[in-house]
């Protein structure tokens, strides 16, 4: 929904601009150009909500693929947390004692 929402706030200010103002119509690349400006302000202003739903909805189906996964956050807290428990079993640093 919110690429339709975007491509509107393109498109139709283009529309507006070539219909309404024939100097646009031979200079369609200085239209493009203003049909992009207004739409990014226009997205900015009035498409904030429905882009927050767009990412959250993202990022939750990433989430449940990637769900399962260990992440790199949690390999080095094990290993971090085993070589805690060989120096407190060992009484000493193992990396250390050579």
């Amino acid at each position: 929904m919110y690429s339709v929402l975007r491509l509107l706030a393109f498109l139709v200010p283009l529309g507006i601009l070539w219909f309404f103002f024939p100097i646009f119509r031979e200079f369609w690349w200085l239209a493009a150009l203003f049909a992009a400006l207004i739409g990014i302000s226009i997205s900015l202003l009035f498409l904030r909500s429905p882009l927050s739903d767009a990412s959250r909805a993202i990022y939750a189906k990433r989430a449940e693929k990637t769900g399962s996964a260990p992440t790199d956050e949690d390999i080095e807290d094990a290993e971090a947390s085993a070589d805690r428990d060989e120096t407190d079993a060992n009484g000493t640093d193992s990396r250390n004692a050579a």
